[in-house]
């Protein structure tokens, strides 16, 4: 029975973080806080750093500090997101939203607002991961297919991928979770406030800028309508929030 139990606990991978920060003392308490809860934790001191880091390591998910010298937090989301789909939480300072609004629209998944709470990093990385595992979760057992075509637009829920005739269109793990709330209940309008809860994980008490719904939703219209400033698909609901309609 112990033996069985060894060989099972020796099967499970921690989550690996990345954790890039020019503050020395940002990163010494997130590689401590985040290690003491379960994950194997990789710190950078700059944009370049983290860059090598990740291609050799091939992290979990990213939390990437904005300002940072030979490589900004901009400048490594955009290299990153010319190839994959990790996670990414940006670090940003405290009343300064250009920076949150310009790392969302480059495809971080969520960001944290410099002082922050270890605890509500935590939260924030737990959420994001989740989302993660459903995409890869997919892959084991069996899968029933459930598939949703809309215009020349096919989303596969069981596999969370999307297709644009036979073209695979990349989806982070929060824009297919997005689209998913929105396609399973098409013609049902929900405020940003809702989204967040529902895809986000905040409770309904979290006071944050509702934009990080805007930018997400700005970022699917991107991929998927093939007039984004006339979308067909992910309709705005007038004094509520968005709604998905499906097209013949």
């Amino acid at each position: 029975m112990t033996e069985n139990i060894e060989n099972q606990n020796q099967t499970v991978e921690q989550e690996k973080i990345l954790v890039v920060d020019d503050e020395a003392s940002i990163r010494r308490i997130l590689e401590t806080r985040l290690k003491m809860v379960g994950y194997e934790v990789l710190t950078a001191a700059d944009g370049e750093e983290a860059l090598d880091i990740f291609n050799k390591e091939n992290p979990d998910l990213i939390i990437l500090d904005v300002m940072m010298p030979k490589l900004d937090g901009y400048g490594v989301t955009r290299e990153i997101r010319r190839t994959s789909d990790v996670p990414i939480i940006i670090l940003t300072a405290l009343g300064d939203v250009s920076e949150r609004i310009t790392g969302l629209e480059l495809g971080a998944d969520d960001y944290v607002v410099k002082p922050f709470s270890p605890k509500e990093l935590e939260a924030r990385v737990k959420a994001v991961l989740r989302r993660t595992q459903e995409r890869e979760n997919v892959t084991l057992g069996k899968v029933t297919k459930n598939i949703i075509t809309t215009g020349n637009i096919r989303i596969d829920t069981s596999r969370r991928q999307v297709f644009r005739k036979n073209e695979r269109i990349r989806l982070t793990g929060m824009e297919f979770s997005l689209l998913e709330l929105l396609v399973n209940n098409s013609g049902q309008a929900y405020s940003r406030n809702e989204i967040l809860q529902h895809v986000w994980s905040y409770p309904p008490d979290h006071r944050i800028d509702t934009r990080v719904v805007d930018v997400h939703i700005s970022r699917l219209r991107s991929k998927l309508e093939t007039d984004p400033a006339n979308p067909e698909l992910i309709l705005t609901a007038r004094g509520i929030g968005y709604m998905f309609q499906r097209i013949s």
